[in-house]
């Protein structure tokens, strides 16, 4: 599939559309901090960001409406576990799924076979579970969780829009390798996985 030359923009319009930016409009410091506690937490976690990117590679891969409704899918699945994090509701086997989720985003995109949208939405969608529930329950008890939440969103959607970026850039110059090296990233995050793995048990 043929990525369009407008599809980042789309892209990064649709998640910002998506994401509860109201709470910015509130004042008062809680607000504030919670929006910046939740932009600063996807980076304070290698494992968070690789899965991240992770996703927009595969979406990019994909192309269209893709390059959206992937990340869209991670997002909102994400927000969901979020606040079940926050709400301190149990979730077994997080850090194993934030684990796994690096494991098998690797694997999909090492294969170099394309999954169909809804499969790679619900793929996505499945550990974005995990993800959320522990952003969420790593948040501080007092947090703002409204604004945590968007702040939370958008550095999402950034390192979502990162890796379509790198996809379609990749999809544009089969010519000199691309594809492969998208391949080759699947490689490196299926190493990644198992690292993190390992270190579980």
């Amino acid at each position: 599939m043929r990525p369009s030359s407008k599809a980042l923009p789309r892209l990064i319009a649709a998640l910002c559309a998506a994401t509860p930016l109201a709470a910015l409009a509130h004042t008062g410091t809680g607000h504030v901090v919670g929006f910046l506690q939740g932009v600063a937490h996807p980076f304070t976690g290698i494992d968070h960001m690789l899965a991240m990117v992770a996703v927009g590679l595969l979406a990019g891969r994909l192309g269209g409406r893709a390059t959206w409704l992937v990340p869209a899918s991670f997002m909102s699945v994400m927000a969901v576990g979020a606040l079940l994090g926050m709400a301190r509701v149990a979730v077994p086997f997080v850090e194993i799924g934030i684990a796994g989720s690096i494991l098998a985003f690797g694997l999909a995109l090492a294969s170099g076979r394309d999954m169909t949208v809804p499969a790679t939405m619900a793929l996505v969608g499945f550990f974005a579970l995990f993800h959320g529930h522990a952003h969420g329950a790593e948040a501080a008890h007092d947090i703002a969780s409204v604004s945590y939440e968007a702040g939370l969103l958008i550095a999402s959607a950034m390192l979502h829009a990162l890796g379509v970026f790198l996809a379609l850039a990749a999809n544009r110059h089969t010519h000199i390798g691309g594809r492969p090296l998208l391949r080759s990233t699947g490689g490196i995050l299926v190493l990644a996985g198992v690292g993190v793995l390992a270190g579980l048990i």
